[in-house]
């Protein structure tokens, strides 16, 4: 069974999830921890817990999201895994993109390990869950599904009564809600969405209540 751990993160509440199984393998999904406070908290977890931290994996390039990437590399070693299609080298850096927001940091980036395909399976563990490929908040933003725990860990895809912005970087509504309809709500209604901020929610509540869908 696996479990999850959620922390909290930088200026706009990013969800960082921490999963872990019995084995005491963990993967990391989405490290948003910036300030020494934030980044003790993470890995205090991690080293209490004696969990052994196995992969780094990016829902998508958003600062909010990667910005604790570097971190990660730092103290463990290990390089992050994002879609193919999400980073290239017309991307923008992640201080162009936080410039946006008005926050002049000076934001390391960690060059990815490797890329993760649509429907591959990322294993810690005893544990798996599969990667699925939602496009239109961000050229390539992947889910992340365990068909045994029942949840899907979403990004700023699919949020409790919304859905993720299309006016930032690689943002596309029409690709995005079919991303939502076809590789979303097609998985079963009980399944648990954990989001990229916010609470969580299930694919059934989305279904009957979010107001774009």
């Amino acid at each position: 069974m696996i479990n999850i751990k959620l922390f909290t993160f930088n200026f706009f509440g990013e969800n960082t999830y921490l999963l872990y199984d019995e084995t005491k393998e963990a993967i990391l999904i989405d490290c948003g921890c910036i300030t020494p406070d934030e980044e003790e908290t993470l890995s205090g977890f991690i080293d209490e817990n004696k969990l052994t931290l196995k992969r780094l994996l990016n829902t998508h390039y958003h600062f909010d999201h990667v910005v604790g990437n570097a971190y990660i590399f730092r103290k463990y070693g290990i390089r992050p895994e994002i879609h193919r299609k999400e980073k290239n080298i017309n991307s923008p850096t992640l201080n162009m993109q936080a410039s946006r927001f008005g926050i002049p940091m000076n934001f390391e980036e960690t060059e990815s390990l490797r890329n993760i395909e649509d429907n591959e399976e990322i294993h810690f563990g005893n544990s798996a869950i599969k990667a699925i490929l939602v496009p239109g908040h961000s050229p390539a933003s992947l889910a992340f599904y365990s068909e045994a725990d029942h949840f899907v860990i979403a990004g700023d895809v699919l949020f409790l009564g919304s859905i993720g912005r299309t006016d930032l970087w690689g943002g596309d509504f029409s690709t995005l809600i079919s991303s939502i309809q076809n590789r979303l709500l097609t998985l079963p209604d009980d399944t648990i969405v954990y989001p990229g901020h916010g609470p969580s929610t299930t694919i059934g509540a989305e279904k009957s209540n979010n107001p774009y869908l």
